[in-house]
């Protein structure tokens, strides 16, 4: 997995775990879940397009 999607994903989870907890924050949620679904289709196709070439 390349580098820079893990560390997407890990901002994507820190950020709704703080959107979560604190209501006032709760946009951090959104962000996370856009930040989120964003890592998630890069990594599909990634996944799709390395096993068309093999």
């Amino acid at each position: 997995m390349n580098l820079a999607l893990i560390i997407i994903i890990v901002v994507a989870i820190v950020l709704a775990i703080v959107g979560g907890l604190n209501s006032a924050l709760q946009w951090l949620l959104w962000v996370a879940l856009i930040v989120g679904i964003i890592a998630l289709i890069v990594f599909l196709f990634r996944v799709i397009r390395g096993g068309a070439r093999t």
